[in-house]
Formats: structure tokens, sequence, C-alpha cells
């Protein structure tokens, strides 16, 4: 008897749970035994890698990736409407969550099917026959070991037969330091020089054989610090002395590292507000706003959940968003002109003088309209407005007009 083939999933439905609680560890053990006796099920196994890697198992989760694409490099997710409006191929890369947009999350209620197809590496990504789709969109990361897939897919995707959505040869504008340099400048935009430090060199700082202004001018503390290729906050700290890089040493065990100005962006009150904004074809829409006496804001460890007070204003940053949006209009501009992408997500902040301030932009951050409507009835509305504008823009740009 053939058993009824496993649908392919996605990160969405399984990032619904872990926001509402719900234990994923038995999900993962269940679907862990049933692979054992569906070796070519590769539906099934991209599924177990996805829930892996949000149990944050992430070596075992690639692994099992490896063993999915193997079987299959394409999977196809329907859209929740049918029938589907369009028909919308995204180009990943094999990786962690970090490593696509996760474009399923924003479209997870929409009439738009998503095919995911995980390209291969070097000069011939798309070695495999290419799926029907009225648009292309390039999910993939700036990630190093993306760089020569991305440079093949420019040669491959200039005279593309589809409108192509985040051309691969502006994916690299959102890497720490390609970003760092290309918005220096902006109007109304502060965002600190991204410097490049081995690690030999930050020991010589913390021994003293150097000092952290010679290795890098007009660079003084505090700063900044995080390996290369971190994501998500992972060992990211504030350094104030010499004295703090050698204990920072001692526990990352990197070779490479990034390092900047630390800017004190706390309001009078004493706390920092973080906020996350997307931008569609250049137009900018709240996604969050992270608050917290910790200058390191993730929004899941922000108190968001627990202190109303705090809902109580990200609810008026997102109902008076339009004025947040026109204050920094220039500086929303300059990045969608720069980057030249048409999906991009800022996370940022005001300064004291009322600039904006960039902690990074890329295309791969999650946003979702998942958070509980009883603790946040005030999100789905506006999602909603992201959510149309980002179906809206994907049909206008395959049918030629606009939505």
């Amino acid at each position: 008897m053939t058993l009824p083939a496993t649908p392919f999933l996605g990160l969405a439905p399984f990032l619904r749970k872990s926001i509402a609680g719900v234990p994923l560890l038995p999900i993962g053990q269940e679907m862990m035994a049933l692979a054992e006796s569906r070796p070519d099920d590769a539906n099934l196994w991209l599924n177990l890698s996805i829930v892996m890697l949000c149990l944050g198992h992430r070596d075992i989760a690639l692994s099992i990736q490896e063993q999915a694409l193997a079987l299959q490099r394409i999977y196809h997710l329907p859209a929740a409407k049918q029938p589907a409006r369009l028909r919308l191929l995204m180009l990943m890369a094999p990786g962690d969550l970090a490593a696509n947009t996760p474009l399923e999350c924003l479209l997870e209620n929409s009439d738009i099917d998503l095919d995911f197809y995980y390209v291969s590496g070097g000069d011939e990504p798309l070695s495999h026959p290419i799926p029907e789709h009225d648009v292309l969109m390039v999910a993939m990361s700036e990630a190093d070991e993306n760089r020569a897939s991305l440079h093949a897919l420019e040669r491959i995707l200039a005279s593309w037969f589809k409108p192509v959505i985040n051309a691969p040869q502006h994916i690299p504008s959102v890497g720490r330091e390609s970003a760092s340099r290309l918005l220096q400048g902006a109007p109304g935009l502060l965002i600190p020089a991204t410097l490049h430090a081995s690690r030999d060199l930050l020991q010589a700082i913390a021994l003293g054989n150097t000092t952290l202004n010679e290795a890098f001018p007009d660079c003084g503390y505090p700063i900044i610090l995080r390996p290369v290729g971190s994501h998500a906050g992972r060992d990211l700290a504030k350094i104030d002395s010499p004295a703090d890089i050698a204990t920072y040493l001692a526990h990352v065990d990197e070779p490479e590292f990034f390092l900047s100005r630390f800017i004190d962006y706390r309001n009078k009150d004493g706390l920092f507000r973080k906020f996350r904004i997307a931008l569609v074809d250049g137009q900018a829409f709240a996604c969050h706003m992270g608050i917290s006496d910790h200058w390191m804001i993730h929004y899941v460890n922000a108190g968001m959940y627990e202190n109303a007070g705090k809902r109580t204003e990200e609810a008026r940053f997102m109902a008076d968003f339009d004025a947040f949006a026109q204050r920094h209009r220039a500086a929303l501009e300059a990045i969608h002109a720069r980057t030249h992408l048409d999906y991009v997500c800022i996370d940022c902040a005001e300064t004291p003088d009322g600039e904006l301030l960039i902690f990074e932009i890329d295309h791969a951050m999650v946003v979702h309209a998942m958070d509980p409507e009883d603790l946040f009835p005030y999100k789905q509305t506006h999602m909603r407005k992201l959510q149309e504008a980002m179906r809206n823009f994907l049909i206008g740009r395959a049918t030629g007009t606009l939505i």
C-alpha cells in the first residue's frame, strides 16, 4: 500500500505553534519516528529539519535538510486561498532560518502559491527544471557561501522571461560592511561604520600592544563586537575597555569579527526602543516595536508579552506610523534607492537628535501576524496592510499593472 505523500508545510505553522507556546519537541519526535519508516519522503524530511531549527538543534537540522535536498530540490506550498491568484518561485539557499526570506510567514493566509527552489551551489545554481511561475524572487541571504550562486544568478536572471524580485546583484548590499558603506551620509540616517577585526588584532588591543584608536582611527569605547556571520544577537557584546575584549575572546572562539561604535539611543525615560520596518517597493510599514531597559533588544525577550504598558505604547507607535515614516522619509527613501531592493526590512531606532539609527537591513528578517490577538489586538490591522501591499506588489509586477 502506498502511503499518501506528506505535504510540505514551510516555516509558518511551526513558528505559529512556537509563538503560541505549543511544545515543538513532541512534534519533532513524532516526525522523526515517521521519517525512519519513510526514508524517501522529502517533504517530511524538510519539515523535520524546520522543526529542528525552531528547537535550536542547528547541526542536526542541517544534516536532515541535506538529506531532504538530496531527494528533491523543489517544494510546493499551495496558497491557503484557492484558486491561487499567482505562483511565486522563491530561489532558496540551503541553511538555517536566517538563510532565506521567510515569505511564507508574511503570506500565510494569501492566495499566492509558493514554490521553493533550493539552488545548487557554484556556477550552475539552476540545474533542475524550472517550475511554471508568474514571478521569481531571490530569497537567498547575502552570506559568503551564497556569493558564487548569486553571481551566477546575476548572469542567468539578467534576461529572465518573468519579472524578478530582489535581483541577485543587489542582495550583497544588506551585508553589515556593505550596508554601513552604502548608507553613509544618507540624509537623516545614522549607521556606524562596520569595521573588520581579526582575532589577532583584538588580542593585541586586549594585551595593550596597540590601542583601539591606533587600530581604528576615530573609534573609541564603548564599541559593539560580534563574530562575522552572526545573526540574532549571537555573541554580540558591548565592550567598554581592553579588559572586556580579553574576557570576550576567552568565551568566543571565532577568527574574524565585526566592530562598530556603540550609539546610546536611550530615551529620556532610560528605555531603549527598537523598531522593525518593512519596505515594499519603497513604501514603509510598521512590523513591531520592542521596548527594553537593555540596549540589545529582541522582541521575544523585551517583555512585550508581559507588560501591558509596553503594548499600549507599541499600539500607539503603529497607529501613528504614518507620522514616523514622514519624519524619516528621506532616510527611508535613501535605503530603498541605494539598496535597489524591492523588499527589505530594517531594524532601527531614533537617536536623541532625531536621526534614524540603523542596526541592520535585511530581506531575510521574519515578519508575521502570528502574535495572539488577545494580547496584541492592534497588530492585525497593521500587518494586514503590509500583507496586502506585498500581495498587490507581486501581482502588479507579474501583470505589469498597478494594483
